[in-house]
C-alpha cells in the first residue's frame, strides 16, 4: 500500500491546497516506523488539511488508532474530517479530546456513530456537545443505532438534565457500549434519576463514571449498583456460554466417538461376511469335489462284479464307517448346542455390559471376532476331516480296484446299499450346511441388534441433551425473572424509605422555617421599640438645649440689670414681671420636662419588661431550636438505621438470590471431566 505521506501530498496537488510541513513531517514518521497509531495531536489543523485528510482516510489506510486531542479544529474542518471517517472500516480508537466541538461538531459525531462499522471507543473530553439539546438529541439518536462502539468518553461536555434524558433514551436501545464516563458535566438530579432508569433496562453498561454531576450518593449507590449487576450478570453470561460451549464439544467428541465407533463395527460386519461367504464358497466347491468322487465311485462300482464277500467285508467296514460318522456329526451338533449356549452366554453378558458401560463395545467386538476365528478353526477342522474322509473314500476306491470277481454276485444289492449310503451322506452334509448357514445368520442377527440398540442409545443420549438444554434455558430464564424482580422490589423498598425521609425532612424544615418568622417577627418588633426609645432620647436632648439657652439668657439679664441698675430703675419692675413670667414659664417647662423624665422612666421600665420578655421568648425559642436539632439527630439516626436495614435486606436478598443461583439445576450441569 502507498505510504499515507505521498497519499496525503498527492491529494494536496490534486486539490491545490498547500500542505502543513508539521502534520507531513509527523507523516513521514509515523509511515517510516511502520505504526498504526495516527498521532497528531497538539497540531492546528486548517480546513483544507482536514478535507484532504478526510479523502485519505477514505481510502484504505494503516490506521487504527487516530489521535487528534487539542488540534483547535474550526466547526467547519471537524465536520469534514468526521464526514471522512464515515466509510472507513480500519480506524478502531478515535481520540477528538480538547477541540471545542458545538453543535455542528455533535451532529457529525452522530451521524458517524449511526454509519460507522468500526470505532470501538470515542474519546471527547474536553468539549461542549451538550450545550445545544436539538444537536445533542442527534449525537444520541446516532449512539442509539451503533453497534460496534464500546467506550464513550464524554467528560466536560456541559451536559445538563435534558442531554442527560437523551442520552437517557439512547442507552435504552444500545446493547453494546460498555464504558461510559460522564465526570464533570451538569447532569443534576434530574438527569441521575433518567440515567438509573435506562440502566435499569441496559444491561450492557459495566462501568459508569459520574463524579462532579451535582447528583445525590443514594442515586450514585443506586447506579453502582446496577452497573454492578450488569458485570455480574455478563461475568454468569460469559460462564454459561464457556460451559455450553464445552458441553458442545463433549458431545460433538461423543458423537465422533460413536461414529468412529460404529463404523469400525460395521467395518469388522462387512469383513465377517466376506469371511462367511469365502468359506460358504470353499464349502460349495468341497461338497462339488465330493459329488465328483460319489460319480467316480458309481462308476468304479459299476466296473466291479466279482469278490462279494470282499464287498460285504468293505461294506461292513463301510458301515462302521457311517456310524463313526453319525457318531462325528453327533458330537458335532453337540459342539454345535454348546457353541450356541456358549454364545447364548456371551450375548448375555454383551447386554449386561452394554448396559453398565459403553466403553467395552471394543472389547466385545474383539471376543466376537475370537468367535469368529474360533467358527473358522471349526471349519478348517471340519475341511480337513472331510478331506480325511475322501482320502478313505480314495483308500476304498483302490480296494474295490483290486477287488474284482466276489463282488459279481451281489451287485444289486450294494449299488443299493450304495444309494442309501449316498443319500445319506448327502443329508448329512445339509445338515451341516443347514447348521452353518443357521450359525451365520445367528451371528448376523446378532449383530443387528447390537447395532439397533447402539443407535438407540445414541438417539436416547441425543434426547437426553436436547432436555438437558431445555433444562438449563428454562432455569437461566427463572433465574433472570427472580433477579429481576428482587431488583424492581429493592427498588421500590428503596423508593418508599426515601420518600418517607424526604417527607419527615420537609415537615421538619416547615417547622423550623416557622420558628425562624417567628423570631424575625420578635426581632422587628424589638427594633421598632428601640425605635422610639431613640426618638424620645432626641426629643429629652433637644428640652436639655433650651434649659441651657435659658439659663444663659437668665445670667445675661442679671449681668445687664447689674450694669444698669441706675439708668433704668423705671423698668426694673417691668423686668421683674417678665422675669416672673418667664420664670412661671420656665417651671411650666420644668414641670413638662419631669412628666416627660417620667414617661422615659416609664418607657424604660417598659423597654425593660419587653427585653425580658423578648429574652425569655429567645430563651423558649432556643430550646425549642435544641429540641428540633434533638429530633433532627433521632430522624437522621433513624433514617441511618432504615438505610442499613434496607441495605442488609438488599445484602440479604442478593446472598439469597446467589445461594438460589448456585443451588439451582444449573450447578448440577457442570463440566463433564475427562
Amino acid at each position: 500500500m502507498e505510504d499515507f505521506w505521498k497519499t496525503y501530498l498527492r491529494m494536496c496537488e490534486e486539490g491545490g491546497v498547500e500542505p502543513q510541513e508539521s502534520v507531513v513531517v509527523h507523516l513521514q514518521e509515523t509511515t517510516a516506523g511502520q505504526c498504526s497509531r495516527l498521532d497528531l495531536s497538539g497540531q492546528s489543523l486548517s480546513v483544507e488539511t482536514c478535507s484532504v485528510l478526510a479523502r485519505a482516510f477514505q481510502k484504505e489506510t494503516i490506521f487504527t488508532e487516530v489521535l487528534l486531542s487539542d488540534c483547535m479544529l474550526s466547526e467547519e474542518g471537524a465536520k469534514i474530517l468526521l464526514t471522512g471517517l464515515l466509510g472507513n472500516n480500519t480506524v478502531k480508537i478515535l481520540d477528538m479530546k480538547g477541540n471545542n466541538l458545538k453543535s455542528s461538531g455533535a451532529e457529525a459525531l452522530g451521524k458517524l456513530l449511526a454509519h460507522n462499522k468500526a470505532v470501538r471507543r470515542m474519546v471527547l473530553e474536553w468539549n461542549a456537545l451538550g450545550l445545544w439539546d436539538d444537536t445533542f438529541s442527534l449525537f444520541c439518536d446516532g449512539l442509539a443505532s451503533n453497534s460496534i462502539l464500546t467506550q464513550l468518553d464524554l467528560r466536560n461536555n456541559q451536559i445538563n438534565h435534558h442531554g442527560a434524558s437523551e442520552l437517557a433514551l439512547a442507552l435504552k436501545c444500545n446493547t453494546v457500549l460498555e464504558v461510559l464516563d460522564l465526570r464533570w458535566n451538569n447532569i443534576g438530579l434530574l438527569g441521575g434519576r433518567s440515567l438509573l432508569e435506562a440502566l435499569q433496562k441496559n444491561k450492557s453498561i459495566v462501568q459508569l463514571e459520574m463524579a462532579g454531576n451535582n447528583i445525590p450518593s443514594d442515586i450514585l449507590k443506586a447506579l453502582e449498583q446496577t452497573t454492578g449487576h450488569n458485570l455480574e450478570r455478563q461475568s454468569t453470561l460469559r460462564e454459561s456460554r464457556n460451559k455450553t460451549q464445552v458441553l458442545r464439544m463433549e458431545i460433538q467428541t461423543l458423537k465422533d466417538l460413536k461414529g468412529s465407533q460404529i463404523l469400525k463395527l460395521m467395518e469388522i460386519i462387512d469383513r465377517q461376511r466376506d469371511e462367511i461367504g469365502h468359506s460358504n464358497r470353499s464349502a460349495l466347491i468341497q461338497i462339488r469335489q465330493l459329488q465328483e468322487a460319489l460319480n467316480e465311485r458309481k462308476s468304479t462300482v459299476n466296473s466291479i462284479t466279482a469278490k462279494l464277500q470282499m464287498t460285504e467285508a468293505a461294506l461292513a467296514l463301510s458301515e462302521q464307517k457311517n456310524d463313526n460318522m453319525g457318531e462325528l456329526l453327533t458330537r458335532v451338533r453337540a459342539e454345535t448346542e454348546e457353541h450356541k449356549e456358549q454364545h447364548n452366554k456371551e450375548r448375555k453378558k454383551d447386554e449386561e455390559e452394554y448396559a453398565c458401560r459403553e466403553g467395552k463395545l471394543l472389547r466385545e467386538i474383539q471376543d466376537q471376532h475370537q468367535t469368529t476365528v474360533q467358527l473358522q478353526l471349526k471349519l478348517e477342522e471340519m475341511e480337513r476331516r472331510c478331506k480325511s474322509q475322501q482320502q478313505q473314500i480314495f483308500d476304498l476306491k483302490h480296494e474295490l480296484t483290486n477287488s474284482t470277481a466276489e463282488f459279481k454276485l451281489r451287485l444289486v444289492q450294494t449299488e443299493e446299499r450304495l444309494e442309501t449310503e449316498k443319500q445319506r451322506s448327502k443329508q448329512a452334509l445339509d445338515d451341516m450346511d443347514g447348521l452353518r448357514q443357521k450359525e451365520v445368520e445367528h451371528v448376523k442377527h446378532h449383530l443387528e441388534e447390537s447395532e439397533r440398540v447402539l443407535q438407540e442409545r445414541i438417539f436416547k443420549l441425543e434426547g437426553q441433551r436436547i432436555q438437558l438444554e431445555e433444562e438449563l434455558s428454562k432455569a437461566k430464564a427463572a433465574c433472570v425473572t427472580e433477579r429481576s424482580q428482587a431488583e424492581e422490589e429493592l427498588g421500590r423498598v428503596r423508593a418508599q424509605a426515601h420518600l418517607e425521609v424526604q417527607e419527615h425532612i420537609s415537615s421538619m424544615e416547615e417547622k423550623v422555617r416557622s420558628a425562624r418568622s417567628s423570631l424575625q417577627e420578635v426581632q422587628l418588633q424589638c427594633s421598632q421599640q428601640r425605635q422610639t426609645i431613640y426618638e424620645l432620647q432626641s426629643k429629652t436632648s433637644q428640652q436639655s438645649t433650651k434649659m441651657d439657652g435659658l439659663r444663659r439668657r437668665i445670667e445675661e439679664l442679671q449681668q445687664e440689670l447689674l450694669g444698669k441698675d441706675q439708668e433704668k430703675v423705671a423698668e426694673v419692675s417691668k423686668v421683674r414681671v417678665e422675669f416672673l413670667e418667664q420664670i412661671g414659664h420656665l417651671q411650666a417647662e420644668r414641670t413638662a420636662q419631669t412628666g416627660l423624665k417620667e414617661k422615659i422612666n416609664a418607657l424604660e421600665r417598659e423597654l425593660k419588661v419587653l427585653t425580658s420578655n423578648h429574652r425569655e421568648v429567645l430563651l423558649d425559642k432556643e430550646h425549642e431550636m435544641l429540641s428540633m436539632h434533638e429530633k433532627l439527630r433521632h430522624k437522621e439516626a433513624e433514617i441511618l438505621r432504615m438505610r442499613e436495614d434496607a441495605a442488609n435486606r438488599a445484602s440479604y436478598l442478593q446472598s439469597a438470590i446467589l445461594t438460589y443461583v448456585q443451588g439451582s439445576p444449573v450447578g448440577h450441569y457442570d463440566i463433564p471431566k475427562k
